[in-house]
């Protein structure tokens, strides 16, 4: 355990940032698997619907600094490639 006034709130703050990290997370692992069954479901509409919600909140978790800017970029594009893909099979 910390002793020094500054080293203890450090902790406090350390604390609050990893919920709030893993809470954002957490988020965005259910946002993909939604995705990730739509696109199983292979419902057009419905994999459009989540993929919109998937990128929006990949970005808002890089605004955030949960993830970075690249991971989002490269994570939607990877979405975006196979939404079209499924657009192409239909």
């Amino acid at each position: 355990m910390a002793n020094i006034k500054s080293a203890k709130k450090r902790i406090q703050v350390i604390n609050k940032k990893t919920a709030t990290n893993r809470r954002i997370k957490g988020h965005l692992k259910d946002v993909l698997k939604n995705f990730d069954n739509a696109l199983a479901e292979g419902s057009v509409d419905k994999a459009e619907e989540t993929f919109r919600l998937a990128e929006k909140e990949l970005m808002q978790a890089a605004a955030k600094g949960t993830i970075s800017k690249n991971a989002a970029s490269r994570k939607t594009s990877r979405l975006a490639g196979r939404l079209n893909n499924l657009k192409a099979a239909k």
